[in-house]
């Protein structure tokens, strides 16, 4: 392991927490290892009354670490997955991905609720949940929803929305699992190509060989195969298309969601195939979509 290891992560408490994940795995594996944690705000973060679709797409939360990265300010990022864009620089290769967390989707009330009030809006920024929710409680309003965790909490209690929709990962890693009202299966709610795994990113020709150990083969064939499906769609981190595989005995299987907005048209449907297929099997499910339009 070299000298010091500095690790870039976006400034917020689970994004902080997610890169300490990844800092103790390096300590852990090596005592005499220093390792920094390098914070900064993305424009993503700054830019909070646009919905992204608008400003930019989710990669607006990782041009500011990978402008770190090349700078050689830092020599790793650490991003949940769902965040990374499909299409990514060749000299930034994704380098790990650690075991995934809870993948699931879930419903948060105002604290003391116990009920959705379909009076007020859902706090909801995702195209993708947005239309698998109408399809579990039809009479769901929404309106955009931006910021962190934190941020979303305090305004759902402040009466701003009768709920709002995040990830069971993050919930847990913040250790507000308390805050879960329902858990969505994934069949409900498939979720987003990735969620649940944090994906590490370095430079391409640098040596990581310190991360082996920190990369989960589970994890890595499910995000490429998820991940395969919504690129081969020309889709991105806020295309209304949801993936999600899991791996068994040596067969993958791929769960899918699209919406096709041109056409109104809701896409479900799943596949099967080694391993080894993992990439062409979302291209597949993505094709046999694109022929149903």
């Amino acid at each position: 392991m070299t000298d010091k290891i500095v690790i870039g992560s976006r400034e917020s408490r689970l994004a902080v927490i997610q890169a300490e994940i990844v800092r103790d795995f390096l300590v852990d594996s090596d005592p005499e290892a220093e390792v920094e944690i390098l914070t900064m705000k993305t424009t993503g973060d700054k830019i909070l009354n646009q919905s992204l679709e608008k400003i930019g797409g989710k990669g607006l939360f990782v041009k500011e670490l990978d402008k770190a990265l090349l700078n050689g300010d830092s020599d790793l990022s650490v991003h949940s997955l769902k965040d990374v864009p499909m299409e990514l620089p060749e000299e930034l290769p994704l380098l790990a991905f650690s075991k995934r967390e809870d993948p699931r989707d879930v419903l948060v009330l105002p604290k003391g609720k116990t009920e959705i009030d379909f009076s007020l809006p859902v706090g909801c920024s995702s195209k993708r949940r947005m239309v698998q929710l109408k399809a579990l409680y039809p009479q769901a309003e929404f309106r955009m929803i931006r910021g962190n965790v934190q941020t979303r909490l305090r305004k759902l209690d402040e009466g701003e929305y009768s709920a709002t929709l995040l990830a069971a990962a993050g919930l847990k890693r913040l250790g507000l699992e308390d805050r879960i009202s329902r858990y969505f299966t994934v069949e409900e709610m498939v979720p987003a190509a990735g969620q649940g795994i944090l994906a590490v990113q370095g430079r391409s020709g640098d040596s990581y060989e310190y991360l082996k150990a920190f990369d989960d083969e589970h994890s890595r064939v499910c995000a490429t195969a998820e991940r395969s499906f919504v690129r081969a769609l020309g889709g991105n981190c806020t295309t209304p298309a949801g993936a999600y595989a899991c791996v068994v005995q040596g067969q993958v299987s791929l769960t899918a969601i699209y919406l096709d907005e041109d056409s109104g048209k809701f896409h479900r449907g799943m596949i099967k195939g080694s391993v080894e297929e993992a990439e062409q099997l979302g291209e597949r499910l993505a094709q046999r979509f694109r022929r149903e339009r």
